[in-house]
């Protein structure tokens, strides 16, 4: 079983990997009742690629060794698309995501939205003073309301709806350049995790917030503590010194962490969390007629938004070795690292060769 259930996450990110890189193969168009979708030459999972009206992009791979099916939804937004002024946003939004909306992970919305609204209003205030004593007195303020507003919260709610369903898996990930959510369902629950998963990135509320906040320091004192993750950014500031990719971590700044935006963060969620940006990614075992008439009725009422361009920081040629340290406890290791075009480049192809 765990050789079977490898090769079908395999699948699912292989799926994965084809939304955000060029693929050369040429792609063939399929018509039947359920509508059109592509398909590409000689590709061994003969995978359906659909596009809703909306714009979303749905990747269905079948695969029956056993009844289940390993699931990705991802958006094509990462840490690359946060604010200079507010890092480790996109990776804070995907925390978000296990919180609930205004249906689940609550029991009063009614009376837990306006202290929702109210916390919210509280961090834009605590993010623009300086004062130290001042931001003590906003913080207890935002301490005092968090608790109250906990008391509606359901905490856990979507894990432990997704458990029920006999989920495994259950995580989710953000990289420089998309935020991906993934789960392995029994296929006999399908249908039910599509329509948690719609309800999922309809509304998603900024509940607990304040605790939640916790975790995120706590995985960046790991980073702090981590020697692989300060040599792998002090390798990428020297690659990209003036990227996104070079400039901004997945997790962010101490600083940004300490003045957190709630309504950044819900801003980036409009600009980003829209179906003409994301993907649903599929494989195992169903019916691909049958999943994608249940996926266009219970997503295809999201409606399309307009994605930001994204403003690349362009890079002088690197023309001289570059070599940077940092100490740390563990033993002495190296990063050897190249910068290369992009992925849509047949230097792309002969590194992979490489590689």
């Amino acid at each position: 079983m765990k050789n079977i259930r490898n090769i079908k996450f395999f699948l699912a990110f292989a799926l994965l990997l084809s939304l955000f890189a060029c693929n050369n193969n040429k792609q063939e168009v399929n018509s039947q009742k359920h509508g059109e979708y592509e398909t590409l030459k000689d590709d061994p999972t003969n995978t359906r690629i659909y596009t809703l009206d909306n714009g979303l992009k749905v990747y269905l791979s079948v695969n029956e060794e056993s009844p289940r099916v390993n699931t990705a939804i991802a958006v094509r937004a990462g840490s690359k698309n946060d604010p200079s002024d507010a890092t480790g946003l996109a990776h804070y939004l995907e925390h978000m995501l296990f919180k609930g909306t205004d249906q689940y992970g609550t029991s009063n919305f009614e009376k837990e939205a306006p202290l929702l609204t109210e916390i919210e209003r509280l961090y834009e205030v605590y993010r623009t003073k300086t004062d130290e004593e001042e931001r003590k007195k906003i913080y207890r303020m935002i301490d005092s309301i968090s608790q109250i507003a906990s008391q509606y919260a359901i905490a856990n709610e979507y894990d432990k709806m997704v458990s029920e369903m006999g989920a495994k898996g259950t995580n989710a990930y953000t990289s420089q350049e998309r935020t991906v959510y993934i789960n392995d369902i029994p296929t006999n629950q399908l249908e039910k995790w599509i329509e948690l998963e719609a309800e999922r990135f309809r509304s998603p509320q900024m509940r607990l917030f304040h605790t939640e906040l916790e975790a995120v320091y706590e995985e960046k004192n790991r980073s702090l503590d981590n020697d692989f993750s300060k040599a792998w950014e002090a390798t990428m500031s020297s690659l990209f010194p003036n990227h996104q990719y070079g400039q901004q971590t997945t997790i962010g700044t101490i600083d940004h962490l300490k003045n957190p935006s709630i309504s950044k963060i819900k801003e980036y969620y409009t600009n980003y969390y829209v179906p003409n940006n994301m993907a649903i990614c599929l494989a195992g075992d169903f019916d691909p007629d049958e999943v994608i008439e249940s996926i266009k009725e219970k997503f295809g009422t999201l409606k399309q938004g307009n994605v930001p361009d994204f403003q690349v920081r362009e890079e002088l040629a690197i023309k001289e070795v570059k070599e940077t340290e940092v100490s740390g406890p563990d033993a002495e290791f190296m990063y050897m690292a190249y910068r290369f075009p992009g992925v849509d480049t047949r230097e792309s192809e002969l590194i992979q060769t490489c590689d």
